[in-house]
Order: C-alpha cells, then structure tokens, then sequence
C-alpha cells in the first residue's frame, strides 16, 4: 500500500507539518510495511513560501527586521542562489500572528519589516521575489515595502512620515519615487480573490480581523481611495484595473503592480506544480489531505479541493479530515469529520490536537484506509 500524506494547514491549530507527522505515525504503526511520502500543502495562505521552501530544499536567509508595528524581530527568507529568486511571506514580519490582539489596529500597521527583507535580498542580487500574501496584519497597499526601497511619503508641508507613524495613509500627501527603481520583479501567492475595493474589497472583508473596527471602515475607504490616487498619480499610468487578487493582504499588489513588473498566482496551481504533486499522487494508491474548515470557499481553488480533483483524474482514492458545512465532502472517498472547537477555551490547540489524532487513528484501526 502506497500513502501520500498531503494535509493542508490547519488554521490556528495544526501546521500542515505537525499534521503531516501525525498521519505518518499512525501509518507507520498501523501499516509497517507501507510506502509513505509526505508532501504538505499550501494555496497561497499563511506560510505558503515557507512550506514551498522546506518541500524544495531551498535554504534559509536570516536577518533582523521589523513586525508590523516596529518592533524588533529576526525575519527570514529563501534563498534560490542560482536563480536569485527570494521567498518570502509577508506574515513572516508583517503577519497578524507576530501580534496581540490589543496591537492591531491598520491605522498604523506597516509593511515596511517586509521590506526590510526584500531589501536584504536585493542586497544579493535578487532579481525576482516570489511573496506569499497569506496572513498580513496590514491595510498599506503595500507602502511599507515601498518605503524600504527607497520610495519617500511626504505630509501636507513636505515633511517626510517615518514608518509606523500613526495614520500613515491618512497624513501622505505626496510620494518621491527613487531616481532608479530596483530591477525586480514579484510574483503574488494568494489565496482569495478579492478585488481592492467595494464591498468584497481588502477594507471591508478582511479589515475586521486585522483590527479594524466597524464604525471606522468608511474613513479607512476614503483614506485608502485618496492614497491609492497619489500611487496613480506617481506612476503615471494612463490605464488601471482592480484586479482578483488586489485585495489580498491589504492591496500589496496593487501598491507594488503600479511600479514593478508583477504577476498574481491562486490557489493551490502555483505551489502543486513546483513540489510536482501530480507525479506523488500518481504514485499513490491513497491520499490523506485535511484542512481546519472545508467549506465553500474551499472550491474556490484550495489545495484539499484542487488535491481532490487530481486525485479523481487519476483514478485515485483520497480522504479528508476536517470540519465541513454541508454535503460539499461528499465527493472524498474516505471524510472524518473533526468537532467543533471552543476557541475561548485557552486549551482549544491541545485539544483540537488530541482530536485530530484521536479520529484518526479510529478510522485507520477500522480500516477505512484499506
């Protein structure tokens, strides 16, 4: 028997690593004499180039840089020397999860600690920077990134605005580009759609969880609509577009397309045709994929969804663990439904591992995998 062990992240419980291990320790005592590979997943989310990176063997760069309100943090990024590609994710500095719930607040969140790391990489000579968008703690259009290359944000009288100022966006009232661009171009992994404005735009959908509160969302449009017309104003483009995608980690993409060569990659397409999944799951004769929620937004190009697709074209079997909402799972030949969690309970991550485990190996000893 030929597994392959290709779980998702588990949002705020499980890594797709710490899943991974648990599945190949049930197997292995289970089944001693099977053949496993592990392959976690990604699709653009929290840690995607991290994940690309520890699958590819593709090292590490360590450097002091920023969170994403200015404090000291030692960031990192990878480093594919012979392509002088850099990846990085924009959690790893500028993410949600370096900070309290009391610290987010987009009024004065930045990028500029991940463009501290860019900036290490052009150091080396980066020509391209392949930037997972998953996880961002920021509402900037990337303002912070472009800060750090060199790019100067100006107040009413021509003063310039430090970084981590308190309302940055709402105080810039003009923008000095640098004389000569750095020759970089960036490639986006994300995994929503969104477009930057309106009512499925980066203010509105994912504002509240980045510590926007309700009765400021209409300043916070108005503020970011008035800076985003300084971006067009600076770049001189005759022609744009809200593009899928500009609304990911608080329109990054859309700051940086106006001055940079730049592509947008979803889903799960990009990171599945670099670790070459297809080949793995053609090899095997099962396929054990999970994610914390499986739901709507997970046909919307999510790795169990794409992963399970694959698995059908090639005539393979597949099961899923997680929790889901409706009859969307029925099309997996194998589901285990995880429980609900308190997230209150400050024991919910314990707890929701011990789950995990449990239904699995319940479901391994009955032989469901057989």
């Amino acid at each position: 028997m030929k597994f392959l062990i290709a779980p998702n992240a588990f949002k705020g419980t499980l890594t797709a690593l710490e899943a991974s291990r648990y599945i190949q320790e049930q197997l292995e005592t289970t089944y001693p004499k099977a053949e496993l590979k592990v392959q976690p997943l990604a699709d653009g989310g929290d840690g995607t180039c991290d994940l690309l990176c520890a699958s590819l063997g593709i090292p590490s760069i360590k450097c002091l840089s920023l969170n994403a309100i200015g404090h000291p943090m030692e960031g990192y990024f990878g480093w594919e020397e012979s392509k002088k590609v850099a990846y990085l994710d924009v959690s790893t500095c500028s993410g949600l999860a370096n900070l309290e719930v009391e610290e987010r607040n987009t009024s004065w969140t930045s990028t500029y600690g991940t463009g501290i790391l860019i900036q290490e990489a052009l150091k080396r000579g980066a020509n391209q920077v392949v930037l997972g968008l998953g996880g961002s703690a920021t509402i900037d259009l990337g303002a912070g990134i472009l800060q750090a290359l060199g790019f100067l944000f100006l107040d009413a009288h021509g003063r310039e605005l430090p970084a981590f100022c308190p309302d940055f966006l709402a105080a810039c009232k003009h923008i000095q580009r640098p004389l000569k661009l750095p020759n970089l171009s960036f490639t986006f992994l994300c995994d929503v759609k969104n477009p930057f404005f309106g009512p499925k735009g980066a203010v509105q959908i994912f504002g509240p969880q980045k510590g926007l509160r309700l009765d400021d969302m209409e300043k916070t449009e108005k503020i970011t609509s008035d800076f985003f017309n300084l971006l067009v104003k600076k770049s001189l483009l005759e022609h744009w577009k809200d593009l899928p995608g500009f609304g990911a980690a608080g329109g990054i993409a859309m700051g940086l397309d106006f001055f940079f060569p730049c592509q947008i990659e979803f889903g799960s397409s990009y990171f599945f045709e670099q670790v070459n999944l297809q080949d793995k799951v053609g090899w095997a004769d099962w396929i054990i994929t999970g994610e914390g929620q499986y739901d709507s937004q997970s046909e919307e190009g999510k790795a169990c969804y794409e992963l399970k697709n694959l698995a059908q074209k090639l005539g393979k079997k597949i099961g899923l663990i997680a929790s889901s909402q409706g009859d969307l799972t029925s099309e997996f030949d194998v589901f285990l439904e995880l429980p609900s969690l308190n997230f209150s309970d400050p024991t919910y991550k314990n707890k929701a591992q011990d789950q995990f485990q449990g239904l699995l190996k319940e479901a391994i000893l009955k032989g469901l995998f057989n």
